[in-house]
């Protein structure tokens, strides 16, 4: 049974903070809670440097990704009418993964791999609309195919670079394209672009419930569907690309979360995008403190404990939704 969005979305707000708060009490570096209370009040201090410059801005990072694959999930599952789609099912992650990987090899500094990141996303974004948009009437499938034959073409670009690129960057490139938060920086372009697409798709609520009853429902209600459909995809190829960006490809954020955000919540998108967004922030932020912390002073990336789990959790939601039918 869904749950009300008064009690709902305030209760996820106050689970975002406890998780940031409890990202930064943990790490390699053990503190005491009096100790971490102090180091709160002064952020001069040694363990104030660790809390303030290292683990706080990553929390709020892994926040914010989160937060984008979950909303671009939502996006993408009523773009192709079909709950298994999530973020990277269209490429946009495979070119922002190879630019990333082909400026790593050229030897380009860490402070400038986002932007590479995001111009191989936004390369990858142009190509499949323009490929994908043709002629005549909107076409999903189209659209689909494109994204997966332009994703497998990047993966083998991907490939390319990894077979010829020195044995002492290889570590850092696999890192990267599991999933990895060490660089991730909470940017005001990103935290822009997370607070502009939240905004249009809050608007775009009402609209998006009618397109996920199907095109022909929706003509009938009276949506430019064509408009739609493209604008729907633009919005989240804009939050893809932004996470990849920022943190390479995490896995299961955009796929799990918006099925258990409708379990939660029930698949109005008046509600739904607002809880998937904070669930997936809470989400990331938790995955991330476990990559940090069951292996320390190793770390994992965060894109294996996403995928630890969503595996398992993703295969009770088939079950369950089966047992159901």
């Amino acid at each position: 049974m869904a749950l009300p969005a008064r009690l709902l979305i305030p209760a996820l707000l106050v689970i975002s903070l406890a998780s940031l708060l409890l990202s930064s009490a943990t790490g390699s570096v053990s503190m005491s809670l009096p100790e971490w209370f102090a180091a709160l009040q002064d952020p001069a201090s040694s363990h104030g440097e660790v809390i303030w410059r290292l683990r706080i801005p990553r929390a709020i990072a892994a926040w914010m990704v989160g937060a984008l694959l979950a909303l671009a999930g939502c996006l993408m599952q009523v773009l192709l009418r079909n709950p298994l789609a999530d973020p990277y099912i269209l490429g946009v992650s495979g070119g922002a993964a190879f630019a990333t990987l082909l400026g790593i090899t050229l030897g380009v500094t860490a402070a400038f791999l986002p932007a590479l990141a995001l111009v191989g996303a936004l390369l990858s974004i142009l190509i499949v609309f323009g490929l994908a948009r043709g002629e005549g009437p909107w076409s999903g499938t189209r659209l689909l195919l494109t994204g997966v034959v332009t994703a497998s073409g990047w993966a083998a670009l991907i490939s390319l670079v990894l077979a010829l690129s020195p044995d002492n960057s290889l570590r850092g490139m696999l890192f990267w394209l599991l999933g990895d938060l060490s660089f991730a920086t909470p940017g005001v372009a990103s935290a822009l672009a997370l607070v502009v697409v939240y905004l249009v798709v809050s608007l775009l609520a009402r609209s998006l419930n009618i397109l996920a009853m199907g095109e022909s429902t929706a003509r009938l209600l009276g949506e430019e569907t064509d408009r739609l459909l493209w604008l729907v995809y633009l919005l989240a190829s804009v939050l893809t690309a932004t996470a990849v960006s920022m943190a390479g490809t995490v896995g299961f954020v955009g796929l799990i979360v918006p099925h258990l955000c409708r379990m939660l919540s029930g698949p109005d998108h008046r509600t739904l995008i607002p809880v998937a967004t904070l669930f997936g922030g809470c989400f990331l932020v938790i995955s991330d403190t476990l990559a940090r912390t069951l292996m320390a002073p190793r770390q994992l990336p965060v894109g294996v404990v996403t995928a630890i789990i969503g595996v398992p959790l993703f295969l009770l939601l088939l079950n369950r939704a089966r047992l159901r039918s």
